[in-house]
């Protein structure tokens, strides 16, 4: 008998059947491969299809830091595949050992979203990574590159300055008739500005040109519109956007597996979203190379070239050796869009949480600010070695850090067996490192909720375990660690030296809750304040 002819005896109801077993059959050998597994962790029970998927809620480091506190300082959960979490600093600690190159799983939702074997962040080729990280390190230590972030940010600044400003004013104006240019209050949301502050900025470091992104928020809310024409303000705030959008979809692509982005039907369309926004970014950063590359070509050989990471990509022309002996060729376009596409996520919506955060040690702060750089040196005129000297203030950043980290956990995976938390793993096992867990772990820091600059400052530190690496990661650590992390402290401190030295910031909740998400990075949804001169 033909399989034609079996077809045609199979009705409506068999197929229900075979559809019903099929089913079965998974779900049986789902859990069997779950309780059979080696090295069992306690975790919560996974679903079969999403794992658990369903566990994670809105915030994602909740759902690592309840795992901390549930089930102990090693356990495992199963999103698109098995992660063994690690919650404990010598834990950790094996994956910090700069002689080693650990991987990061292979992630068929990074590569589909453009993200994975490009740059650092996702990139498993060691070559590739090496020269890439090299290049991303020696940009960002350069002094002329980090002379020119902070002359950026003080020309950024004034601009936010008077944007703030001109929006007190207006309100002032308008609820009392006694008012002058210098006496004013603005309730404003804090999140958004510095969100789109720290968008301008990394365009202008990366790009050498502008997002106009805080230009775009105050004109959605001012009567009095900036100075940039509205096609550029425009452009600006859709391409910022659509690196928000990007990330968000990065999420999806890396929890969810491609069944269910693929085939079930909200799900795939929200995909398909962020494909379609994939391919409007991608094509966006290609026309900047393209642009600058015949903006250089016109360029005369006496004439300097312009300070920006896309120019030095471009120009780049290196006489380094692979370990085949080999002479690495330039970039090309599409890896140049990978490493300026991570400079971009690498720079979005962390700094307005650390901020809010300061407002307890206001007074110390600005003794400290005040008693370094004085109200008479002219602040774009400070360098590199001037902020190095705020050694309480960048105390105060790295407990904000420690509280609310910037990304509050990563990946890795291992290429041969290691025992690590106890447990022998073979290799292609994949762990979670949970920063966040860590950080308030209270074996390791007294105290862990209380925000205390102190752990950072004092040089006589009882507790010889603050000096942990593998229990403070603001950067993360190993080879992997984050290549710009020094420009990131010198805007960090320059930011708190320019808004708290000009402005009283205050909370208008004191008693809410900070509304922070984590995804992948660490973003605040909304900080009301109340900004005012400082007199």
């Amino acid at each position: 008998m033909t399989i034609q002819n079996i077809i045609k005896f199979i009705n409506t109801t068999d197929y229900f059947i075979i559809f019903i077993l099929i089913i079965i059959t998974y779900i049986f050998n789902f859990y069997y491969k779950h309780f059979t597994r080696l090295n069992p962790i306690p975790c919560p029970l996974p679903l079969p299809f999403i794992g658990n998927l369903h566990n994670l809620g809105y915030d994602v480091a909740i759902f690592y830091k309840q795992c901390q506190q549930k089930y102990g300082d090693i356990s495992e959960a199963i999103l698109d595949r098995r992660y063994i979490i690690l919650s404990r600093p010598e834990y950790i600690e094996k994956f910090f050992d700069r002689r080693i190159f650990f991987m990061r799983p292979y992630s068929q939702g990074a590569d589909e979203i453009g993200m994975y074997g490009h740059g650092t962040f996702f990139n498993n080729n060691y070559e590739s990574w090496k020269h890439n990280n090299k290049f991303f390190t020696d940009t960002f230590i350069s002094q002329r590159f980090i002379d020119n972030a902070i002359k950026s940010t003080n020309e950024l600044y004034k601009e936010l300055s008077n944007y703030w400003q001109s929006l007190g004013n207006q309100n002032s104006s308008n609820n009392s008739s006694n008012y002058s240019n210098d006496n004013w209050t603005l309730e404003t949301d804090f999140s958004q500005w510095f969100n789109r502050f720290t968008n301008d900025i990394v365009s202008i470091i990366s790009t050498g040109e502008r997002t106009y992104s805080i230009a775009s928020y105050y004109n959605t809310q001012s009567l009095i519109k900036s100075e940039y024409s509205g096609a550029l303000v425009e452009d600006g705030d859709k391409f910022v956007k659509s690196i928000v959008k990007y990330l968000e979809g990065l999420v999806v692509f890396a929890f969810f597996n491609p069944f269910i982005r693929h085939y079930i039907p909200i799900i795939k369309n929200k995909s398909n979203i962020y494909l379609k926004n994939r391919d409007y970014l991608f094509e966006k950063l290609d026309k900047m190379i393209i642009k600058r590359r015949k903006e250089i070509e016109k360029i005369s050989a006496n004439t300097e070239m312009r300070i920006d990471m896309l120019s030095s990509l471009i120009t780049a022309n290196t006489n380094e050796n692979d370990s085949n002996g080999e002479v690495l060729k330039s970039m090309p376009d599409e890896e140049i869009r990978g490493m300026l596409l991570e400079a971009f996520l690498g720079g979005t919506a962390t700094v307005s949480c650390k901020f809010i955060l300061l407002h307890n040690l206001l007074y110390l702060m600005l003794s400290e600010i005040d008693h370094v750089l004085p109200k008479s040196i002219d602040k774009s005129c400070v360098s590199y070695n001037d902020l190095q000297e705020l050694r309480y203030c960048e105390a105060i950043i790295k407990e904000a850090c420690r509280l609310v980290p910037a990304v509050p956990f990563t990946y890795r995976t291992i290429t041969k067996e290691h025992e690590i938390a106890g447990y022998k793993w073979p290799p292609g096992t994949n762990f979670l490192l949970n920063f966040l867990a860590v950080q308030v772990h209270p074996e390791f820091w007294p105290n862990p909720e209380v925000f205390n600059p102190d752990r950072f400052y004092n040089d006589d530190q009882n507790d010889k375990r603050l000096g942990d690496k593998s229990a403070f990661m603001m950067f993360g650590g190993g080879k992997r660690i984050c290549p710009g992390r020094m420009l990131a402290m010198v805007e960090l401190l320059l930011l708190m030296v320019l808004v708290y030295e000009n402005y009283n910031v205050e909370l208008v909740n004191k008693n809410e809750p900070l509304k922070i998400s984590s995804q992948l990075n660490t973003h605040c949804k909304e900080l009301r304040v109340r900004i005012s001169p400082r007199t």
